[in-house]
């Protein structure tokens, strides 16, 4: 039926930009190297009276409770939270865990995906939506560097149904040492990556067309 088909297509579309995007995430919030290079540059274990390596066993064990499912409560060795600071890092670790779960399923889907396109010899299809999808990080590049304060706190209430997110240092020191401008980083390298893989796949389709026309 056609509309089947047509349901099918746009499902496997939306698996292949999901499984980007999650992907992305992943690897955008394990980029510990990246929190490392700011604990360092602006010499943040020294604002709360640490060391560089004990900075960063916290950090380590925030992660560690942010991924991990069997991870049920959030230690660290140096900070203690208010309720509302680990509502918060509940309300993060639910949404990461959606993450690695939309990237778990879509892999499935967009494995199938690509099997079928290559056995069809139809890659060449990556090129148009890849051609649009790629204005959208520049895009919003652009929205944030104008104003990356209210980009902030747009992007907190579009993923938070509450104020937790907004922490207060005497309580919550742990938020001394993840400076707003880390996160401006963390922003840029998602979208530096999910630009990367807008591009492969266009080069993929690229190529695929040209191998058709010769």
């Amino acid at each position: 039926m056609v509309w089947l088909n047509k349901l099918k297509n746009a499902g496997q579309w939306t698996a292949l930009y999901l499984w980007l995007i999650s992907g992305t995430v992943i690897v955008t919030i394990n980029a510990s190297w990246l929190y490392w290079l700011n604990a360092i540059g602006q010499r943040l274990a020294a604002t709360v009276n640490l060391s560089l390596g004990q900075l960063m066993t916290n950090y380590y064990q925030l992660l560690a409770y942010l991924n991990f499912p069997w991870v049920p409560r959030l230690v660290m060795n140096d900070f203690t939270d208010s309720a509302g600071a680990l509502r918060h890092f509940a309300d993060v670790k639910s949404l990461f865990m959606l993450a690695d779960v939309v990237f778990i399923v879509t892999s499935v889907i967009v494995f199938f995906f690509y099997r079928q396109l290559k056995r069809r010899q139809q890659l060449w299809r990556f090129v148009l939506p890849m051609q649009t999808a790629l204005w959208v990080p520049p895009l919003v590049t652009v929205i944030m560097a104008i104003n990356f304060d209210q980009f902030f706190v747009w992007f907190h209430e579009l993923l938070f149904s509450n104020s937790d997110w907004l922490f207060d240092p005497l309580l919550d020191r742990i938020i001394i040492v993840l400076p707003e401008s880390f996160f401006a980083q963390c922003f840029g390298l998602a979208f530096i990556l999910i630009e990367g893989a807008f591009w492969v796949h266009l080069m993929l389709g690229k190529q695929a067309l040209k191998q058709l026309k010769s």
